[in-house]
């Protein structure tokens, strides 16, 4: 990775979210294929942009490299101290470098920032790097780690937020 590092928080239809959409459809289609004949990739059309911006209580963060995105994710609210944290992307090309991982702390800190005390989120079960990731950074898994994945679906995890001196912890 060359180039300096941004972290910028924006909307959901921003150009710059563009290729983290994009490379989503792709790679949800190109992992799950057809739902009940649908493209999985619909899942990130299931909700309005809007539930990602700061007056529904989301967010939307990508990270830039050279101004060209390279990561990001963001959250919607869910109730006064949840939020659901969407949309962790990291392109092809820079992964394995940690950048999911920073991502997912400022979403944490983002979150907690506004008042939010509790984090949910879900993977699915073709997506291991996912689920890795997610139990490293202390989230509760809230299905059977042993049970048949494909047969579980949707995983579930979640992960409680404190204030420490203004940085949120777990």
């Amino acid at each position: 990775m060359t180039g300096r590092i941004e972290f910028i928080w924006t909307i959901a239809t921003d150009p710059l979210a563009l290729p983290l959409v994009e490379d989503l459809s792709r790679e949800y289609d190109e992992r799950y294929g057809l739902n009940d004949g649908v493209p999985s990739s619909y899942e990130l059309h299931r909700y309005p942009a809007e539930l990602f911006s700061a007056g529904f209580g989301g967010a939307f963060l990508i990270v830039l490299c050279g101004g060209s995105a390279i990561a990001g994710g963001a959250f919607k609210r869910i109730d006064d101290d949840t939020v659901e944290i969407k949309r962790v992307w990291t392109h092809a090309d820079h992964r394995r470098q940690g950048l999911a991982k920073q991502v997912m702390t400022e979403l944490e800190h983002e979150a907690s920032l506004r008042g939010y005390r509790r984090v949910e989120l879900t993977t699915g079960a073709r997506q291991p790097e996912a689920v890795g990731l997610y139990l490293s950074i202390g989230y509760t898994p809230l299905f059977d780690l042993d049970g048949d994945l494909e047969e579980i679906g949707y995983l579930g995890f979640s992960k409680p937020l404190s204030l420490v001196d203004g940085v949120a912890v777990a």
